[in-house]
């Protein structure tokens, strides 16, 4: 015989003993083997390799789930955290003090920093209104959050200054009283980046770079093109409203355009929960055309290979204020407004990557406040491509849950699931070193929902981690319940604090979360090294999200309300 087929014999013998090993070791104890697993099964071979690992998962089902018969409807004010999860970034100590909420890219680290230097140097000038001292302070907070909180009636800023006037124009439809001082402190755009090899080949057949041959040219399989969250993004509000109007030129809201979008979200990327989402989607190589403002484009060293194409409205930072300011506070913003404009200002405005593309025109969608409004409400009926959800929310209920870390997680799923459509399909699993079926996956109607409720408050902690014991389960629930609903969509959705540290490891999954193809959202609460977390929700290209006891909160309701 040939050392070659010998040495082959030999081979496949250790690589089955290994594998019986790791298929026969308990589960008081992690089990895991050197083969990581990271390329995917096939979709027969992974559901073959999950009945074989669940065999050795203890797994128990509520037999009488808890009823909530006294849970009422949310308000959305119940669903957001307190407003100073969003930190303030420069704090005035005038008599006079204005607040800012401020879009992030002018509010946040250097460079995107601007508005908390010009903001640090306008405190050091020494304004004055009649004898009393102006200073100013700074909340970094995305618009379409800013609006959020304010039509909820729980914040009230003395300035709001949003990336764009779509956000200010939305307030003034909901009945808030603002008025716009200024229509730019710090020019800005919007738009489209596609990598340069693909937009070569774009241009050649398509001549032309605007959002409805992007459109076309992602149906046609061209490129791979995805956007962000319209509800906080000013970016994904933008070219959404950009799309629309690409769909029906006549009249963005249409039955037409609505329909149109429908079509596009049926094989489109997921919609983004956050540029940095895209960011690492677009460096692994998964999409190759995605949206960002101008200024974050210019400041991505990393995206230097994507050519940047201006669409939409433009970004130039307007300036607002509130009925409820009082005569002083609104002379201080006027006179902010001013130092913003000034030529120091402007030229470090410059230099952070504002002021580009001046001469560009913008791309109006001819639409008012109600308008957009409408706009985000028919991307929420249309971004799952009218398919049905299927998803399952895993929950960690581990010893080091027990207290405010659980309590903190619990009222955001309840709070959150308002935002849950009654036409998808939920359960709920929990685990420690044992896994919990506390709900079976039914429709979200209102018994679901008060079902739901009471299980999650009826959580408690004890125990160890067995995380990837709990994925399976919540998997082979999705798997099954697809059969009943074969064009659904799965998710699973895992909220945990800490490693795993019984039953299966990360490395005996990979392949089967990879065959079943189905996205895993991860949430990393209290959870400083998220690094297996961010491997598992990369395998389907979904996203990990970090959270503490501060932001739980918003952090489910947004990712709900991108994904639900």
């Amino acid at each position: 015989m040939k050392k070659s087929v010998v040495a082959k014999k030999v081979l496949a013998a250790v690589l089955s003993a290994t594998l019986a090993v790791g298929l026969l070791t308990g589960c008081g104890g992690v089990r895991s083997e050197n083969d990581d697993r990271v390329n995917a099964l096939s979709p027969d071979d992974a559901k073959t390799e999950m009945a074989t690992l669940l065999k050795k998962v203890k797994v128990k089902e509520v037999s009488d789930p808890i009823l909530d018969i006294y849970s009422e409807d949310v308000s959305e004010a119940d669903a957001l955290a307190d407003i100073d999860t969003f930190p303030i970034t420069v704090e005035g100590r005038g008599q006079i003090n204005i607040e800012v909420a401020a879009a992030t890219e002018m509010s946040a680290d250097a460079p995107d920093d601007w508005m908390n230097v010009v903001a640090k140097n306008f405190n050091k000038e020494g304004y004055t209104i009649g004898g009393k001292s102006v200073s100013v302070s700074v909340r970094k907070i995305t618009s379409g959050e800013a609006v959020t909180y304010m039509n909820a009636g729980v914040y009230e800023p003395q300035v709001f200054a949003p990336s764009n006037f779509a956000w200010g124009e939305m307030l003034k439809a909901s009945g808030i009283g603002i008025t716009k001082i200024e229509d730019r402190i710090a020019g800005n755009t919007a738009g489209i980046l596609i990598k340069k090899d693909v937009y070569d080949k774009f241009i050649e057949k398509y001549k032309e770079a605007t959002v409805g041959n992007v459109l076309k040219a992602s149906n046609a399989g061209d490129l791979t093109f995805a956007y962000t969250n319209p509800y906080t993004s000013s970016t994904g509000l933008n070219i959404l409203t950009a799309m629309l109007k690409s769909f029906d030129a006549s009249n963005p809201l249409s039955d037409t355009a609505s329909a149109e979008l429908m079509e596009y979200q049926k094989t489109s990327p997921p919609v983004a929960y956050t540029t940095a989402v895209l960011r690492n989607s677009a460096k692994r190589g998964i999409i190759n055309a995605m949206v960002m403002e101008e200024q974050a484009y210019v400041n991505t060293p990393e995206l230097k290979d994507f050519v940047y194409i201006p669409a939409g409205i433009r970004h130039d930072h307007p300036i607002y204020t509130f009925d409820w300011d009082s005569d002083d506070e609104v002379e201080a913003a006027k006179m902010f407004v001013e130092y913003c404009k000034n030529d120091k200002s402007q030229k470090l405005a410059t230099e952070k990557g504002f002021n580009l593309h001046d001469d560009y025109q913008a791309q109006d969608p001819g639409l008012n406040g109600a308008g957009y409004l409408s706009a985000q409400k028919l991307w929420k009926q249309n971004k799952n491509g009218g398919k049905p959800i299927i998803a399952v929310f895993v929950a960690d209920v581990s010893g080091s849950m027990d207290g405010e870390p659980l309590n903190a997680l619990k009222s955001s799923l309840i709070n959150a699931s308002s935002y849950i459509g009654s036409d998808h399909y939920i359960g709920l699993v929990s685990y420690a070193s044992d896994v919990t079926i506390n709900l079976p996956i039914a429709q979200f109607d209102a018994t679901q929902r008060a079902y739901f409720a009471g299980e999650v408050k009826n959580l408690s902690a004890v125990g160890g981690t067995a995380t990837y014991d709990a994925v399976l389960v919540a998997m082979n629930m999705l798997q099954e319940k697809a059969k009943e609903i074969p064009d659904a969509k799965m998710m699973l959705f895992v909220l945990t604090d800490g490693d795993q540290n019984e039953g299966w490891s990360l490395s005996r999954v990979t392949g089967i979360v990879g065959g079943l193809q189905i996205p895993v959202y991860t949430i990393g609460y209290n959870y400083s090294n998220t690094d297996d977390l961010e491997r598992l929700s990369n395998i389907n290209e979904a996203a990990l999200i970090k959270a503490g006891s501060d932001d739980i909160a918003n952090q489910i309701r947004n990712l709900f309300n991108v994904q639900l």
